[in-house]
């Protein structure tokens, strides 16, 4: 599961929706020749987002989510009800999408 740090709750647009985020998925070892033996965060800067609410613009500070978090994460789109579904780390569970068993559904 990654290198032993603290979980990070990814909290989406409310408290009950958390995305938990393990070590395997939030830390990036780099190993360079010398001995220089690192562990980085995964995630990279998004800059402020800006939206506007009634007539206010809000900045709000934003990350980018990119493969090193999702490797190894179930997701389901469903793009009629135009939501995102999604698991945490499936390594927990004894496997990885590798050699997880998809079953299909024919619409």
């Amino acid at each position: 599961m990654g290198p032993v740090v603290p979980t990070i709750d990814l909290v989406l647009h409310n408290k009950d929706v958390v995305w938990k985020i393990f070590g395997s998925n939030s830390m990036v070892r780099i190993v360079k020749k010398g001995g220089v033996d690192v562990w980085c965060l995964a995630f990279v800067d998004g800059g402020v987002s800006t939206t506007v609410r009634g007539s206010n613009w809000i900045g709000s500070p934003s990350i980018v989510i990119g493969g090193h978090q999702l490797e190894d994460n179930m997701l389901q789109f469903d793009l009629e009800s135009r939501k995102l579904g999604f698991s945490s780390s499936i390594l927990s569970k004894g496997t990885t999408c590798s050699n997880f068993k998809f079953s299909t559904k024919k619409i």
